[in-house]
């Protein structure tokens, strides 16, 4: 039973959600000939202020990139 849990910053809407969901489940089945009903995709959105990239927290990192372009 596959379990796939993709962790993204908060944003998505419900469609792209879906849409992951959607295509991890046929990557599963394609690649490794794993049933769809067996296959589990969780999406957990994370706050900005929670998630930290290039050393800095990404809400911070966000707003350092829209002042410089």
């Amino acid at each position: 039973m596959p379990y796939v849990n993709i962790q993204i910053t908060r944003g998505a809407t419900r469609e792209q959600r879906a849409e992951l969901v959607r295509d991890v489940t046929n990557s599963l089945v394609r690649v490794l000939g794993k049933k769809p009903e067996h296959t589990h995709v969780v999406i957990q959105e994370i706050a900005d202020d929670f998630w930290g990239y290039a050393g800095q927290l990404t809400d911070d990192w966000k707003k350092s990139r829209e002042a410089a372009g």
